[in-house]
């Protein structure tokens, strides 16, 4: 890669790498894994930054590399996790990480990987349905139907966490 090439994808680096993790931990559900995706992704858009034409598109390019990547570690069988109650919050860590891991995270966990995806990218990202269509390689209609499934799952959990959660202030 020539020299203007390496500045010009470690300006896009810079400048996008916060917003980048944010939809890598929408995919991922989890901080550490987020990091690994994110890192993957630019490695992979790395080799093929000089044959990036249109760099207004690098952005989509890479969350396309990212939903690809996560897509295919999701076929990967799985390694047994150990989880812990509490993650010490990090110095410098963007406050949004530990809003989205109080109620979001939890829901989003809760659907299928193609359903996240959906609808990380359709209201985190703000994609159109015809964007996020392209970027996942589908229809709009499968979209459309994705969305329409998964806000209604949402729905459903989210009126179960206010009933248990009604339910639970009763007891007390």
């Amino acid at each position: 890669m020539s020299s203007d090439h390496a500045d010009a994808f470690h300006d896009f680096v810079v400048a996008g790498s916060a917003a980048l993790l944010r939809v890598a931990f929408l995919l991922t559900g989890d901080r550490g894994h987020a990091e690994d995706l994110l890192q993957t992704a630019l490695m992979k858009t790395s080799r093929r930054w000089t044959h990036l034409v249109d760099r207004e598109a690098s952005y989509a390019y890479i969350r396309r590399v990212m939903v690809n990547t996560q897509t295919s570690w999701l076929r990967r069988p799985r390694v047994v996790e150990s989880f812990v109650d509490v993650v010490p919050r990090l110095s410098g860590e963007p406050d949004d990480f530990h809003a989205i891991e109080g109620r979001t995270l939890p829901a989003l966990a809760q659907l299928p990987a193609g359903m996240r995806a959906v609808i990380v990218l359709r209201f985190y990202e703000d994609l159109s349905e015809a964007e996020t269509a392209r970027l996942l390689g589908c229809s709009a209609g499968t979209v459309k139907s994705q969305t329409s499934r998964g806000l209604a799952r949402l729905r459903v959990y989210f009126a179960d966490q206010r009933a248990s959660s009604t339910s639970h202030r009763e007891d007390l």
